[in-house]
């Protein structure tokens, strides 16, 4: 497949994120870009976005159950 060039400007911190992610992946940034693209245009992405919401909700209880723990003061447990 042919490739073609594109040219996009962004924050010096999004670059530096997108260079560290492909590092991580052994990719190029042009290569972890076009594959980002072709999860969001797939679709894969908001599916996956809507698995994890999916998961939060049906969870939601235990996600409370330990956030109400760590904000229970020291020894107050205690009998």
């Amino acid at each position: 497949m042919a490739k073609t060039q594109l040219d996009a400007r962004v924050d010096e911190d999004v670059a530096e994120l997108a260079r560290k992610r492909a590092a991580d992946l052994g990719l190029s940034v042009g290569d972890h870009l076009a594959r980002l693209v072709q999860d969001d245009a797939s679709g894969l992405r908001a599916r996956a976005v809507e698995a994890a919401a999916r998961f939060l909700a049906e969870h939601q209880d235990v996600f409370d159950e330990a956030e109400d723990a760590q904000q229970t003061p020291p020894g107050a447990r205690a009998a």
